[in-house]
């Protein structure tokens, strides 16, 4: 048979690797052929069948975990007889067992590295019969290939950062609670914060809520980090052997004390330049106290220092320092995690005039963190759909406005705000006016606010974010009496007061990086974070100073820092196991645990976590849940 064999998940073209950019990775566009849970996919017909078929079992039998028999023993000894294939010893009967253990396996495995194996093995073997005869007939060798091979779960594709999270569930399961910490923090450096504010992008793609209810990942997380500050777990140590070479990172928000803590692991030191006056970026100015507690951002940042970085506060780049400047000082890279920390402008009468008790959601956050009053007053109006404009009118809520008004231009289908959020602030009385914009701020002759003007809107055709269009609704305009107004309908980056180069700038003002390597047109220059995407979640930012880091060691030790091939098979992964069809084998029923939380009429009068966290054997019930949907890709390099 020719190239472009293709049996993935039994359709031609399902794999669809248009959106990646595989020529980093590989002279040509695309690898010889893979082989995976959903099949195999050949684009060169040079590639050895059966070489490949002892690669794939021998990666398959390294990664059984050996807790059911099945799995254990079988993919053993699929793994001994296909080394005797390429070994020239192997026999017809041989071929007969393979085939024989692996539908036997993918029918009792407990996990989906065994459920998942039949397929590929059986679409491989019967694809290429010829090929397996010719071997155990004529008893020759294999020339060995070269591959590269990944293991992944739904559930950690949908991970920015790619936290193990079957892992460290299993590890909470069995009581290791230290080793869960350690897999949790190899991808996540603020596992407190995450475990507190994620939006949860792994519970989204949880292949468990296809049967019951996803894990709660979160709460796990939580509960390990929790324990860390209790001081209850072995705290990683950092790299003995430490680079003479300094890196400097603009900004010691998530994506800032992300990459300080894994350069810190890798052995560099760094110097965080930081303008405010303490850490953590929006976590800490943005991300409300009672959703995230100021001891939980502290203890976070200790770690970071622990690991080698130092942060130096009250000390703004483009003001008080320059690039040159850090470049003169020694520091062979730079990592950029200025976030995006300016309002977005609501494009309305009035917005423009100093008006009192008018203020930016980001604004309002960060005084309110720094525990000011900075609006007065009892009737409030906030604009937006995001989770800032949760944090605003909660905020809001605790600090004395008892009529707190949410704004938003479409319907709550379409709001981007985490739905635990949007559901816990109507617990707490906020109301929610859907299908309105603001038009005009109202103030009176003493310019202090007094109303804000809107019209109605109706959804018309999709935008290019595929959210209906918001339409107004002629003549619908009326004025909402409030004593302030808040717009909170996006943030913008500010890079450009302190970057000289524009080529590295976006039309929309963000750093322009590689989306892999997060490395600039600058060679020793990277960033990440929402500076280069504009808003995003919080993980998302973890994520990019984790890679940042990972890409300027390999910069400073090679001279470049061209990505690995375990790194495209990674990726590669991520576009089919976000879209995963492979077979359940479980009955569904099983309850998730949700953590508990204060009375909405307890909490509105203070600051205090509204959420509390898993107690141990909660934890283990929860993490009890995880089918391990774990998933192998190998390409043939």
């Amino acid at each position: 048979m020719g190239p472009g064999i293709n049996t993935w998940n039994g359709k031609d073209g399902d794999l669809d690797l248009s959106g990646l950019n595989i020529g980093k990775w590989f002279p040509k566009q695309l690898p010889r052929a893979i082989m995976g849970w959903n099949g195999i996919k050949f684009w060169d017909d040079t590639v050895d069948p059966v070489d490949l078929l002892a690669a794939y079992l021998k990666k398959a039998s390294d990664e059984s975990c050996g807790q059911c028999t099945p799995c254990r023993l079988g993919t053993a000894q699929m793994d001994t007889l296909a080394q005797g294939l390429i070994q020239g010893r192997g026999k017809k009967e041989d071929l007969i067992r393979i085939r024989t253990l692996a539908v036997q396996i993918s029918r009792t495995a407990r996990c989906d590295i065994g459920k998942t194996l039949a397929k590929p093995v059986l679409d491989l073997m019967d694809t290429f019969h010829d090929a397996f005869i010719s071997v155990v007939q004529g008893h020759h060798q294999v020339k060995p290939g070269t591959y590269a091979s990944t293991v992944t779960a739904p559930c950690i594709s949908a991970c920015p950062s790619h936290v193990d999270i079957p892992a460290y569930l299993e590890n909470v399961r069995m009581n290791r609670w230290s080793q869960a910490m350690d897999v949790v923090r190899n991808d996540c450096a603020m596992p407190g914060t995450i475990g507190r504010v994620c939006v949860r992008p792994c519970e989204t793609q949880c292949r468990r809520g296809n049967l019951d209810a996803p894990l709660a990942v979160r709460a796990v997380k939580r509960f390990l980090a929790d324990r860390e500050m209790e001081g209850r777990l072995n705290p990683l140590a950092p790299a003995q052997h430490r680079h003479p070479e300094k890196v400097a990172i603009v900004g010691a928000g998530p994506a800032g004390l992300a990459c300080g803590y894994y350069l810190g692991r890798q052995g560099y030191d760094a110097t965080i330049f930081e303008a405010q006056e303490g850490p953590g970026g929006m976590a800490a100015y943005g991300i409300p106290a009672y959703r995230l507690p100021r001891d939980v951002i502290a203890h976070e940042v200790s770690m970071v220092e622990q690991m080698g970085a130092t942060i130096q506060y009250n000390t703004r780049v483009g003001k008080d320092i320059t690039l040159k400047n850090i470049a003169d000082q020694g520091f062979k890279a730079v990592f950029i995690g200025a976030g995006a920390p300016e309002a977005s402008k609501m494009r309305c009468k009035g917005e423009e005039e100093g008006y009192e008790n008018f203020m930016p959601g980001v604004n309002f956050l960060a005084r309110a963190a720094r525990g000011e009053h900075p609006l007065t007053g009892t009737r409030i109006a906030v604009i937006g759909g995001g989770n800032v404009a949760m944090d605003c009118v909660r905020t809001a809520r605790r600090l004395g406005f008892t009529d707190v008004n949410l704004i938003y231009r479409r319907t709550e289908a379409e709001m981007p705000a985490d739905p635990l959020e949007i559901k816990e602030a109507k617990e707490e009385g906020v109301k929610f006016h859907l299908l309105m914009a603001p038009t005009e701020v109202v103030a009176d002759h003493r310019d202090r606010v007094t109303g804000l003007a809107c019209l109605r809107m109706e959804l018309g055709e999709p935008d290019k974010s595929g959210r209906r269009r918001p339409v107004p609704i002629e003549g619908s305009q009326f004025i909402m009496d409030c004593d302030a107004v808040i717009p909170a309908i996006g943030q913008t980056c500010t890079v450009d007061m302190f970057l000289e180069n524009q080529e590295i700038l976006s039309q929309w003002n963000t750093l322009v990086v590689d989306q892999t390597t997060c490395q600039t047109k600058l060679s020793h220059l990277f960033g990440g974070g929402d500076c280069a995407t504009g808003p995003d979640i919080l993980i998302a930012a973890l994520a990019a100073g984790k890679y940042g880091a990972r890409f300027i060691a390999r910069y400073l030790e090679t001279g470049n820092c061209k990505p690995g091939q375990d790194e495209m098979v990674q990726a590669m992964a991520d576009t089919d196991t976000l879209f995963d069809s492979a077979p359940f084998g479980y009955p569904g029923g099983s309850k998730r645990l949700d953590t508990q939380v204060l009375d909405p009429d307890t909490r509105v009068h203070s600051f205090d976590e509204v959420e509390a966290g898993f107690a141990p054997h909660q934890a283990r019930q929860e993490a009890g849940r995880c089918l391990r949907c774990y998933r192998m890709l190998m390409a043939v390099l």
